[in-house]
């Protein structure tokens, strides 16, 4: 099975695109386009400059574009009714085809739900298997080269219950399942963020969150294992002010602390943190997740070792492959090495 490797690269890191990443990389996602008045709007176009010469670098590179990402509207006005869904496949289209671009990936972030402060209703459910299906209608009608579509979705039961996966894996090429985030927005308990396997055994549902699990519960959804793409990260979560129970024997997990936020990306922590600056690096070979601490931050992230693990899982389970969010916060490619190396 040829398994893909894909990776999010944010408009304004595509100057610092090498050759070296390219043949990398199977597919690169370029974020973000959005979605405004039903149609794809893009206000960066001087930074498309560059797609010529990633082209030539690798022939063979898959390129689309990503329409949506947290905070982003307009998804759900556009699909509630057959003529805006019509428009916005249209300017799907004509957006792939003036580019020369392979395809688009929506990242709506979340049907149903308002949690970004964007427009949801509950109608959003069957209205977002409308849009996909539409826009792959749109496209099959494209003489050319068949263009792909994808979806990056959320990680837990919460984006499941608010889509029909099964209708909707039937016309996309493939679902990328971010497993990435799934601890540290706002929790008071120290964790791994994007581990792959469960690390305490309970029935609370935040522990048992891992690529596992989500692989388990979108295969029950109805989305075949071939059509599955895992996520990886390039950034890390952090909580402060941990407080280390005396028996924990100061490794910080599953702890106390003030509510996780964003960490830094791994480019800064491969320079100022692991290892250094009173950090160690620890393995959590139950979750084979990486984390740092010091005695009072607690770091969550993804490491070589880690990515070597998820890749190994891609391989055991028959998955299609694994991507990453995103480019420009690994300026020391360790990490999409260790991904070309390990797929």
């Amino acid at each position: 099975m040829k398994h893909i490797k894909a990776g999010y690269v944010v408009h304004g890191e595509l100057r610092n695109f090498t050759e070296s990443d390219a043949r990398s990389l199977d597919i690169i996602n370029i974020a973000f386009a959005h979605c405004r008045d039903s149609k794809i709007f893009f206000e960066h176009e001087s930074d498309l400059q560059y797609l010529e010469r990633i082209r030539k670098y690798n022939p063979g590179l898959k390129i689309l574009f990503s329409v949506g990402g947290w905070g982003s509207g307009g998804f759900s006005p556009m699909s509630a009714t057959e003529e805006n869904r019509n428009t916005f496949a249209l300017s799907c289209l004509e957006f792939v085809q003036k580019r020369g671009l392979d395809g688009i990936d929506i990242d709506w972030e979340y049907p149903c739900i308002d949690w970004a402060n964007i427009e949801a209703s509950p109608d959003d459910k069957q209205n977002y298997t409308l849009m996909l299906q539409e826009i792959r209608r749109v496209f099959d009608t494209f003489g050319g080269k068949k263009l792909m579509l994808t979806v990056a979705v959320g990680n837990d039961s919460y984006f499941i219950n608010n889509t029909e996966m099964d209708k909707v894996a039937a016309v996309l090429d493939y679902v990328s399942i971010m497993t990435y985030d799934m601890r540290g927005c706002g929790d008071r308990f120290t964790g791994h963020h994007t581990n792959l396997l469960p690390y305490i055994k309970t029935d609370d549902r935040r522990f048992l969150r891992s690529v596992e699990h989500s692989v388990k519960i979108f295969g029950e959804a109805g989305v075949p294992k071939d059509k599955m793409v895992i996520g990886a990260a390039f950034y890390s979560r952090m909580w402060k002010d941990v407080k280390v129970p005396d028996d924990d024997h100061k490794s910080g997990l599953s702890c106390l602390a003030s509510p996780g936020n964003y960490g830094p990306g791994f480019s800064e922590l491969d320079a100022d943190y692991i290892g250094k600056n009173g950090f160690t690096e620890y393995f959590d070979n139950d979750a084979k997740a990486p984390y740092l601490f010091d005695g009072s931050t607690f770091i969550s992230y993804d490491n070589e070792r880690s990515i070597a693990e998820k890749c190994a899982f891609v391989r055991d389970n028959g998955l299609l492959g694994i991507m990453y969010w995103e480019h420009s916060c690994d300026r020391t490619r360790k990490l999409l090495k260790a991904i070309a190396d390990n797929l």
